[in-house]
């Protein structure tokens, strides 16, 4: 580039845009480059301009990096000679001016060497019998010679250095498929780039909410069977307890919806970075989880209408690991699972089972209008014609007749368990802990076709619960019958904790099921744990609460479920006006329920104990809305896939008095209620394999 001097800058915002030849990042460089034209200067360059000849990639990427992006990355000006084409010789000199934003675009801009001076790197990955196609038809049939000639020195470069991996930004692009204006979206999520893309963050264009109400109340399962049992990412959030005409106590919605349409997205985090894929798009965030939601959720951007009966008005829904305990306080351990999964729903279903009616939630802008309005209609369509059956299909068949029982294995043996109990009493007795909630796991190999909504369907039948989820991430699957809430925060800023400590399986005999209820309501040790909890939760909350607000409006309640008697407390906070929710969420994550009192202590005593991660269990489920609020249940009773894995995790609170057989038997009855549903049975109760077994 040449021409008059531009504005002195410190330093340039150096933008690479990358990908094999004729993958389009000419076209993309210059229509990014035009779009940010709005707020800042902006130049772009050429690496086809500095190659010298059909063999020099090698040498034209090290022309490009020390005549080219050294002196910009100083905020010095780039002088450097041009490649003659005609004559196939250097040819003239030419600067670049340190412009507010330098776009390099082309093969190699964004190699190994380069990233280290980089602001962020975009990579194009196109078919190659289209980029070769658009190439010759670019460059004309000079080109067409050379294409292997090319072809080679990049697959060369590339065996070794993997462009797309490192890349900030991943474009999957076909031929007129390429978006500028996503790209520059994906930009605005770096928070390299946050002081200089200020403007474009401060006035996002923001899509309308269109809310339509539908009389009736299909039955659920059916519904998310018509409505997403195709989609490869969805989530179900599922007051089951209230679905099966139970009297709804702390929830009385269910929500379902999935990542398609144009505002669709999919978010997943591990160790340190978020990967957000919106359609061809997918921008690679290096920054802690919770910094990326309170970016991505933390302002109320749309109001609930009145007489709605959630606070869910649209946004992310999905799941987070317990290793996410790294930000907050923990160590840091990996798990083969996602640290969290998220999908972004500009469309969803909420059902009302207390008012027996549906409502319809679609965003919607100048360009989606039609495309909201076919899926408003669609989805009327199927919910009225469900709503008008006068008995609900059967919700499927159970998964134990789908298919064979899992056969559970156990982490830790009965001894191996009670062990951790006496080592996890003894660390109480040094003064280290008050309460360690210890946990194990069991896992299995799932059948060949094992059937997962089918499995859900009956762990919901066996185990109704106000905070069921069943989500579906590609081949990771969730199924929790949950009865524990980990957090809620109202659109205008109350929050609730809802911890269950102290458990009782339920037994078939009234009167003996009766007196474990009495018995639990009256124990000493169950009620000494909750109350341990409660009072870590109230410090919890306390971090960003308005003085004066924080109360227990309910300590050491009885809950009575399907295969279980639980003991609840609530503790409610109003959170200060000027604080981030994200933050709010963090402050209290993982749930205290589930590590123990004071919480970062006692977590890295629960790593020493425990023989590996947790993973999704002991995390949070459930959504980030557009209204400002949330709500999270505590993932338990849950069954987890993870490609051809199943695995379950139980555990219990260790106080000083516990005893290490009664632990034991409270790690059987929680696993109780979701072996039964599969049709399994606790791993120590299966039958010896011999000749009578076969």
């Amino acid at each position: 580039m040449s021409g008059p001097p531009l504005p002195p800058v410190d330093r340039p915002a150096l933008i690479a845009v990358d990908g094999r030849s004729g993958a389009g990042k000419t076209t993309l460089a210059l229509e990014l480059a035009a779009l940010l034209r709005s707020h800042h200067t902006v130049a772009v360059f050429h690496l086809e301009d500095i190659y010298p000849g059909w063999h020099g990639l090698a040498a034209g990427r090290q022309r490009y990096r020390e005549k080219v992006l050294e002196p910009l990355a100083q905020g010095r000006r780039a002088e450097w000679t041009a490649w003659n084409w005609n004559t196939n010789n250097d040819g003239e000199r030419r600067v670049t001016e340190p412009a507010a934003i330098v776009i390099l675009e082309g093969v190699g801009a964004a190699d190994a060497a380069a990233r280290g001076l980089l602001d962020a790197a975009v990579w194009i990955d196109a078919d190659a019998g289209q980029r070769r196609t658009r190439a010759i038809a670019r460059d004309g049939a000079g080109y067409e010679p050379y294409w292997d000639v090319w072809a080679r020195q990049e697959e060369e470069w590339l065996a070794g250095d993997d462009v797309a991996a490192a890349a900030d930004i991943l474009v999957r692009d076909s031929p007129d498929a390429l978006s500028p204006a996503a790209v520059l979206q994906a930009l605005l999520n770096l928070p390299q780039l946050e002081p200089l893309l200020s403007l474009e963050r401060s006035h996002p264009a923001l899509p309308s909410l269109q809310v339509e109400k539908v009389e009736g109340c299909p039955d659920a399962a059916d519904l998310f069977r018509d409505l997403y049992g195709s989609s490869s990412h969805a989530v179900w959030l599922d007051s089951s307890n209230a679905a099966a005409g139970q009297e709804p106590d702390r929830n009385a919605v269910s929500i379902m919806a999935d990542g398609a349409g144009s505002f669709g997205q999919l978010a997943e985090h591990r160790a340190g970075m978020t990967t957000v894929t919106g359609g061809r798009v997918s921008v690679r965030i290096r920054a802690p989880f919770f910094r990326w939601l309170d970016s991505a959720w933390g302002a109320a951007s749309v109001q609930v209408p009145e007489d709605f009966p959630s606070d869910f008005a649209l946004g992310w829904l999905g799941c987070l690991g317990y290793e996410l305990k790294r930000e907050c306080g923990g160590n840091d351990v990996a798990a083969a699972t996602p640290d969290a999964a998220l999908i972004f729903a500009g469309r969803g279903v909420v059902l009302d089972h207390q008012r027996q009616c549906t409502y319809l939630l679609a965003l919607s802008d100048a360009a989606t209008a039609e495309e909201a309005s076919e899926w408003l209609g669609r989805t009327q369509s199927v919910v009225k014609q469900l709503a008008a059956r006068v008995q609900p299909a059967d919700s499927g068949t159970p998964a134990e007749a789908n298919c064979a029982a899992p056969a559970f294995s156990l982490r830790d043996s009965r001894d191996d368990y009670q062990d951790k109990v006496r080592r996890a009493k003894a660390e109480i007795r040094e003064g280290n802990s008050y309460e360690i909630c210890l946990t194990t796991q069991l896992a299995a190999e799932a059948a060949p076709h094992h059937d997962d909504f089918g499995t859900y369907l009956a762990l919901r039948r066996r185990n109704p619960a106000p905070f069921a989820t069943y989500l579906k991430f590609g081949d990771l699957v969730l199924s929790s019958t949950s009865p524990e809430r980990f957090m809620s925060i109202s659109p205008d800023g109350w929050l609730r904790a809802e911890p269950i400590k102290g458990t009782r399986r339920r037994v078939d005999d009234p009167a003996a099921d009766a007196a474990l209820k009495a018995e639990l309501a009256g124990s000493k040790k169950d009620r000494a744990e909750n109350i341990m909890i409660v009072d870590l939760l109230r410090n919890d909350l306390s971090h960003y609460a308005v003085p004066g607000t924080l109360q227990v409006s309910r300590l050491c309640a009885i809950e009575s479920y399907a295969t279980v008697h639980q003991m609840v407390s609530t503790i409610d906070a109003l959170l200060r006006p000027e604080a981030s929710r994200a933050e709010a969420v963090a402050a209290a994550f993982p749930a205290g329920s589930m590590t123990g009192a004071p919480k970062i202590s006692t977590m890295d005593i629960l790593d020493r104990l425990e023989c590996g991660p947790r993973g999704l269990y002991s995390g949070a489920a459930g959504y980030f809305s557009l209204s400002g609020g949330a709500d999270l249940s505590v993932v338990i009773r849950t069954l987890v896939r993870c490609g051809s894995g199943l695995s379950l995790g139980v555990g219990g609170a260790i106080t000083a008095d516990s005893e290490p057989e009664a632990e034991w038997d409270e790690v059987r009855a929680k696993a109780f209620g979701v072996l039964s549903a599969l049709g399994a049975v606790f791993p120590e109760d299966r039958r010896p394999a011999g000749p009578e077994g076969h």
